[in-house]
């Protein structure tokens, strides 16, 4: 199977490491993953914020950038969601014929990592060993776009030595939502307050999920609390192997 990454340009400029471990995993699988240098970001700060024409340069350089690979596998729930729910509605109302037809034949082999795992390849045990007190957090683009249901925590199950505990709470909403957190600081900031209580209350020493941006905005509270707690993408927890585990 020949399979691209799509790194997120978050990912990409902030936490570099995460699309490392997705290579990791898939390569101790059995897979090359190749990396496509014309790939940029996928167009939703464009598109959420009311700049739908400006995002069609994006839309079509994705289409053309991963048009040849078997599947496309990216560590974000919220861009995947963007790519497979939004570039066809921005290439129905902007596109030519073309265009339409490259994005509806690139979209259906864009995955979040961990649906490709599950439901593409089958695997839930990876290989992983981690010996930590985690929680799993499921961001809403996870819980409510791509409907991951449980396969993040079919995964992290799976790992070895982990001491896996429930979050409380874990669908409510973590406060980010991209510019949200911007415009909106005071209800932001209240929700980020319920969800740092939730994720301290479990003991944990990591708390994970399947979105960086959202960890992100979660660890900057536990920061600054001074709580201790740690995050990590679910990719960099299923990259632990016993011999190498931090």
């Amino acid at each position: 199977m020949r399979v691209a990454l799509f790194i997120t340009c978050f990912n990409d400029t902030m936490y570099p490491e995460t699309g490392k471990a997705v290579v990791t995993v898939l390569e101790r699988l059995g897979h090359t993953v190749e990396f496509p240098l014309a790939q940029t970001c996928c167009g939703q700060m464009h598109f959420n914020t009311g700049y739908r024409p400006e995002a069609m340069p994006l839309v079509r350089g994705f289409a053309a950038a991963f048009a040849n690979y078997d599947a496309v596998v990216t560590p974000s729930a919220s861009c995947a969601g963007m790519v497979r729910e939004n570039h066809p509605v921005l290439a129905a109302q902007y596109g030519d014929a073309a265009l339409r037809a490259e994005v509806a034949g690139v979209v259906p082999r864009v995955y979040e990592f961990t649906e490709f795992l599950v439901d593409v390849l089958g695997v839930a045990d990876v290989g992983a060993y981690f010996p930590h007190r985690v929680t799993y957090h499921p961001t809403c683009h996870s819980l409510r776009g791509l409907r991951l249901a449980d396969k993040p925590l079919q995964l992290l199950r799976a790992v070895r030595g982990i001491d896996l505990v429930e979050l409380p709470g874990a669908d409510s909403c973590c406060g980010f939502g991209g510019t949200f957190a911007l415009k909106n600081a005071e209800t932001s900031t209240a929700m980020l307050g319920d969800k740092m209580r939730n994720v301290v209350g479990t003991g944990a020493d990591v708390l994970c999920a399947a979105d960086n941006s959202c960890l992100m905005h979660i660890g900057g509270g536990l920061s600054r609390l001074k709580t201790g707690i740690g995050t990590l993408h679910l990719a960099e927890i299923l990259a632990q192997t016993e011999g190498a585990s931090a």
